[in-house]
Order: structure tokens, then sequence, then C-alpha cells
């Protein structure tokens, strides 16, 4: 595994609300759950030999998925691999499968020294926009954010690189009405990171930036609003008594914020993932260590279009359990996918298969417009995997990405589930 934010949840990863603590809501577990939980219809494992690693997923318009991450079994430092140890070596990975998961290409993009890929999204002509994190000096050097623009086949069209000296990363893009995009990420300084938003133009020249917070903070996740700004979640150190918060930060188009709010309490709260929701509010998920059952929990907050908390939850066990991706779904619940460890006596709600060595698995959850858990179920073997990304599919059900150490070819591979 790699650097710092990746090795959480996320990618096991991101690094990390002032929301009053005394609000917050616990999910309990759910025994019976309500609804019948979904079965699943496949499951596909790319990779090699080494380190593979899937960040997100989304289904394309023609019915099937692209996937991006990074690969330390293929790609241009791939036969160094006697030379390179893998944490300094790997290509971040662009896989295209049919409906069915299969692959139907695959491209590598990278040069000697690790390059990271954690997010893509399928843009207007029917390519595709990624962005992640490129070595600027093979093994001794730190990343520039990278954003790559490719054609429908994952043919390079342009690349650009962002960054200074110190070590810049971009965590999730996407496309504007414009045709340009907007990204986030953060950008090193000498007192420590900050949370960097970036406006390019559809060929990838920057038109605005925007590096904000206190050191130490990032931009996890952002969509775009309806007013035509942008919502923007991640974590910020805590200017009370905890360490990180929850991070919300809304923007009109220019990059100006409208509005902040922070939700957090004693210990380490992040925001992974957010979405503006279809009454004008916005949803998050992430983790939280301040609240909940155990070490860590999936947090769950909704708010209002001010940013104002409407209701949270919390979902997990005794042990470390974490949100990473959520989205609204049709039925205008939530599905939310992550990480859990939980091993309770109540193996139903948290795990099918039961397992009493805290082995982590893809955490799959469905609630209703309120946060109420309608059901959720576990997927994974006898090693650690997680989900990274979730998304409804077409056909009402749901395609998760994320990592296996349990099966495939290697060390880690690049895992999707499709359940519906």
């Amino acid at each position: 595994m790699i650097i710092g934010r990746f090795v959480i949840v996320l990618w096991m990863a991101i690094c990390l609300a002032s929301a009053n603590p005394d609000t917050t809501t616990t999910g309990q577990l759910n025994t019976f759950p309500s609804g019948p939980i979904p079965q699943e219809e496949w499951n596909r494992t790319y990779g090699g030999s080494s380190d593979d690693v899937g960040t997100y997923g989304q289904q394309t318009k023609d019915g099937g998925y692209i996937i991006t991450g990074y690969t330390s079994s293929y790609g241009a430092d791939a036969p160094f691999s006697w030379l390179i140890k893998v944490q300094h070596r790997g290509d971040l990975w662009l896989i295209k499968t049919d409906a069915e998961g299969h692959k139907e290409w695959d491209r590598t993009y990278g040069g000697l020294g690790k390059d990271l890929g954690f997010f893509v999204q399928q843009t207007k002509d029917e390519g595709y926009i990624i962005v992640g994190g490129k070595k600027s000096f093979w093994i001794v050097g730190n990343y520039d954010l990278w954003i790559i623009k490719t054609d429908a086949k994952g043919n390079v069209l342009w690349d650009r690189t962002f960054g200074g000296s110190g070590e810049d990363l971009g965590f999730s893009v996407q496309q504007t009405n414009d045709n340009g995009y907007i990204i986030a990420g953060y950008t090193s300084f000498t007192n420590g990171k900050k949370a960097w938003i970036i406006k390019i133009d559809s060929q990838g020249n920057k038109q605005l930036d925007m590096a904000t917070g206190r050191a130490d903070s990032e931009a996890a996740s952002i969509g775009l609003t309806k007013d035509g700004g942008y919502i923007i979640a991640g974590y910020t150190p805590s200017s009370g008594s905890g360490k990180e918060d929850v991070w919300l930060i809304k923007t009109n188009s220019k990059l100006h914020w409208d509005w902040l709010k922070t939700f957090g309490g004693p210990s380490r709260d992040l925001g992974l993932s957010v979405q503006e929701t279809e009454d004008g509010g916005y949803i998050i998920a992430g983790l939280t260590e301040s609240f909940g059952a155990g070490k860590g929990d999936v947090w769950l907050i909704k708010t209002d279009s001010k940013g104002d908390r409407e209701w949270d939850r919390t979902f997990g066990g005794s042990n470390f359990d974490s949100g990473a991706s959520v989205q609204q779904t049709k039925d205008g619940g939530y599905i939310v996918t992550g990480y859990n460890t939980t091993t309770t006596d109540n193996v139903r709600s948290y795990s099918r298969l039961f397992n009493s060595n805290n082995i982590g698995r893809v955490w799959l959850i469905k609630t209703d417009s309120k946060g109420i858990e309608l059901w959720n179920e576990t997927f994974g073997g006898t090693r650690n995997d997680w989900g990274n990304s979730v998304q409804e599919t077409q056909d009402g059900g749901y395609i998760i990405t994320g990592v296996t150490e349990s099966y495939g070819a290697g060390k880690e591979d690049v895992w999707l589930i499709k359940v519906r």
C-alpha cells in the first residue's frame, strides 16, 4: 500500500466536523433487514502477480464499466521489478469492461516510479477524464497532480501536471457545463498540505485555482451543484479539541466560498464522498472515530442546502469500519460502500461469513431517505478486501469497485462486484 491517505479505507487511505456531538445518531445492528438483500450476480478480478488496486469505477453509456487505479504488475516499470521495490513502482491503470465485467481493453500510463489513478469519469464525447498523481523524479521525487484526457479507447488526447516541489495529488474530477473540468485534491506547502481546487478548460489549461484550509487539509471529493457552483468534501484539522473534522465547502463557479461547515468530535473524522441530493441538500460519507460503536465507524451526514445538518448516522461494530463512497439512489435513499471488520454475535447483520480474526470485507449498506438502514451485505474471503466506490446501475443493481487480497492472481487485485 502507499502513502497516508490510501490506507484508511478508500485507498485504505485518504486521510480523513463541527457538528454538535450530542446530535449524532448511532446506527443499530439490523437483525431483521427491511427488504430483500440483493444477491451477487458476478465478480471479476484484474491483476497480475504484484499489487493492483482499483480506486474508482462507474458504468458507461454502453452498459459496461470503466475502472481506474494503479498496477504494479504491468506498465512501463514492470520489467524492472527485480530492481525497483513494489512500493516505488506502478502505473496508472484504466480498464474497460463489458456489461458482464469481461475486459475489453486496458491501458497503463506512466514511467519509472509510482503513478496513481484515483477517479475516472466518462466524458460527453464518450472518452474519459482521469485524475491522480505522477511521480516527478522516479523514486526520490514527490507527486504532481496528474490529469489525463483519453478517447473512447483509452488513447491519450492530452495530459497535464500541476504542482510544485512538494507532494500534490488529485482525488476527484467532474466535467463542467462548459466542457472543462473541476479537480479536487491537495497541494503541499512548507507548513503542510492544503485542499486544492483547480478549474481547467477543455484542453487542460488552468483557468482558476484555490488552495485553502489549515495545514494538512485535503479535498477528497467534488461535485457539481444545480446553481452552477461546486460542493467539496474532505477534512481539516480541528479548531477545537479534535484531530481532524469532516469539511464541507460550497463555492460558486468562480471558486468563491458561499459557506463552509465542519462536523466532528474529539477524534478523527473524515469526509470522503459527497453528492448534491434531489432536495438541494448534500449527502456525505466517510469515517468517524469520534462517534459510533467502535474504533472507527461509517459516518453518513445529510445537510440542507446551506450545509446545516439535518441528520447523521453511524454504522459499525466494535472494530474498525469506514465508508468510502455514497450515492443517492432512484428511490431517494442512499447506497454506501466501504470497509467492515466488525465481528459481533449478530453475524447476520454485519457479516454472513463470520470471521473471528477481524478480516476486513467489502461492505455495502442501503438506507432509506432518512439514513435508516434497510439492509447491508459484506463480500470477501480469508484476507482483507475493501470497497472504494459504488454506483447504482441502469438495471437497478449496484456496481462496487475495490481491492481484494483474498482472490485473484497477486497480492492485491482490482475487484469489481455486481449486485442486484
